[in-house]
């Protein structure tokens, strides 16, 4: 496993790790009562969390499954599929 290949799932793991703090939060805020835009205001930032894990390992699947190469044509293409998958799942 290459650096960038660890780094990016170490990033997934931390990330991964802060959505289930938010979701322990949020069963303590039902658990209080919480109101519920509050609840939702959560609800909505693990959405978007979940979503960038999700763009994340797409991104692991095709450097390390597929075998898109750094520097190669197909980069250029990943690269572009990425920041559109990012802006979509915002």
């Amino acid at each position: 496993m290459d650096d960038k290949e660890e780094l990016l799932k170490r990033d997934i793991i931390v990330r991964l790790r802060r959505i289930e703090g938010q979701v322990k939060g949020i069963q303590g805020m039902m658990d209080k009562n919480v109101c519920c835009p509050d609840v939702l205001v959560q609800i909505a930032a693990i959405r978007a969390a979940i979503n960038k894990v999700g763009v994340l390992i797409v991104e692991n699947y095709a450097r390390n499954c597929i075998g898109i190469e750094e520097g190669s044509e197909s980069e250029e293409g990943l690269e572009q599929l990425i920041k559109t998958l990012n802006t979509f799942m915002k």
